[in-house]
């Protein structure tokens, strides 16, 4: 597409310097860096880099894209049967979906609460969605191959498996470039327990309503609670590599133990938000739960 871009700009202005006879004072040529084009890394990424640099840097960041595309869709913001913004409009709930896309390919979240933590603990897993989300678009015969070319974009180097890599980056990456292109205004609140990274939830702000704390308590974050005491009681050794992991799942639960306290907190006091306030005054009513930005 860029290639074709600078041919027209470069025909156009053979037109025009020929119509106005400026051939003595102007030439055709157009460098690939002004075709303003965001598929264009040539305009796209400054600095001294080669062409196989900048097609790398263009296809993860259009895999970050298709990522963050993704995520809208899992929270009905997006929808992969209707072009345009589907669910925007503060308290927005699964049935205003519905009406306007009444029979979806790939159904939004139940709850508008998405976890993104080490493992699949709960059926609405970030990772279980975005795979079924995978398998809804390209089809479930091509899963693999898609999650292979996804986790490679994303730097995966093969030691560990796709799964993980794309894991890895919700869990550490997708966040902060959720915030650079949203430009500190994010639309997805993440909810996290802290630095060890024991709990951590998406939240869609649209969605956002009075119990959703008080549902991320019970729902999940005990939940979590119970499942990881569980674990850590099935370890029956003390010695080696199970002691070792006997205590961190020690300081897992600890944190969660620390963050309930806030959390159920906040819940009793029914926040209610107010879109017209802007995110930076709604995020702060949520301070202590949710990731600064």
């Amino acid at each position: 597409m860029t290639l074709e871009m600078q041919q027209l700009e470069e025909e156009n202005n053979c037109i025009f310097i020929e119509a106005y006879g400026l051939q003595d004072e102007l030439t055709p040529e157009v460098p690939l860096s002004e075709i303003t084009l965001t598929c264009n890394p040539y305009y796209r990424y400054n600095g001294d880099r080669n062409e196989e640099e900048l097609e790398a840097l263009l296809l993860t960041d259009t895999i970050k894209e298709f990522i963050s595309y993704a995520a809208g869709c899992m929270f009905g913001r997006y929808s992969l049967d209707k072009p345009g913004l589907v669910l925007a409009n503060q308290g927005d709930k699964i049935g205003d979906y519905l009406e306007q896309v009444p029979e979806p390919s790939f159904m939004p979240d139940a709850d508008n609460i998405i976890p993104i933590l080490e493992d699949e603990y709960f059926e609405d897993d970030i990772i279980g969605r975005f795979k079924e989300f995978l398998k809804v678009t390209f089809g479930e015969d091509t899963l693999s191959e898609n999650l292979d070319f996804i986790a490679e974009a994303l730097g995966g180097n093969g030691k560990k498996s796709s799964e993980a890599v794309i894991r890895d980056y919700f869990l550490k990456s997708f966040y902060k470039d959720h915030l650079k292109m949203y430009k500190k205004r994010p639309i997805y609140w993440l909810f996290s327990s802290g630095k060890g990274r024991a709990f951590n939830a998406l939240v869609y702000m649209h969605r956002y309503n009075k119990e959703t704390l008080a549902l991320m308590r019970t729902d999940y974050l005990l939940e979590l609670e119970g499942k990881l005491d569980a674990k850590r009681e099935m370890i029956k050794s003390d010695i080696g590599k199970d002691a070792q992991e006997k205590a961190r799942l020690g300081k897992m639960i600890e944190e969660l133990m620390a963050y309930d306290e806030v959390l159920k907190n906040k819940a009793d006091e029914y926040i209610e938000i107010d879109l017209d306030d802007g995110v930076v005054v709604n995020y702060a009513r949520f301070e202590g739960l949710v990731e600064k930005i």
